[in-house]
């Protein structure tokens, strides 16, 4: 199964312009999988802690910030144990991701109506539409060094 999600970015400190991505990745894949399909595309470092959270929208979301004692690593692996399909579908409410607690990227995802099967020597996932630029995660970062 072939899952289409569209994914805006809607917060950050240095977002400017409108940015969606429009995905097809498998139902098999999980949280982390769509996390670094994300990164990617919009080519960020992936240099800091992530997190999901299903809210009715991105400013009336409880987010957990773990305490000291707590380790990152143990929360995202469980973002590698989550399938998409176990995901979906969510009713009135939306999948965010969550990346940088300091600029605070915010990218809502929405699945669309019905699923697909995947195609034959298809790599998933995929972009299969993009509207806007990507957004830059550290503007005037010297990238030569």
């Amino acid at each position: 199964m072939v899952l289409t999600l569209r994914i805006e970015c809607v917060g950050g400190a240095y977002l400017r312009e409108h940015c969606v991505r429009v995905f097809e990745i498998r139902g098999d894949a999980t949280l982390d999988n769509l996390h670094w399909a994300i990164q990617h595309e919009v080519r960020f470092d992936g240099d800091h802690p992530y997190e999901f959270f299903i809210a009715n929208s991105s400013s009336g979301a409880k987010r957990h910030h773990p305490s000291r004692n707590e380790d990152w690593e143990d929360m995202e692996k469980d973002f590698e144990a989550i399938k998409l399909a176990q995901v979906f579908p969510l009713g009135r409410k939306r999948l965010y991701y969550h990346f940088d607690f300091g600029d605070d990227w915010i990218f809502e995802i929405r699945k669309a109506r019905g699923v697909k099967e995947p195609e034959a020597q298809v790599q998933y996932p995929r972009v299969i539409e993009s509207i806007g630029p990507t957004p830059v995660q550290y503007p005037g970062v010297d990238e030569s060094w």
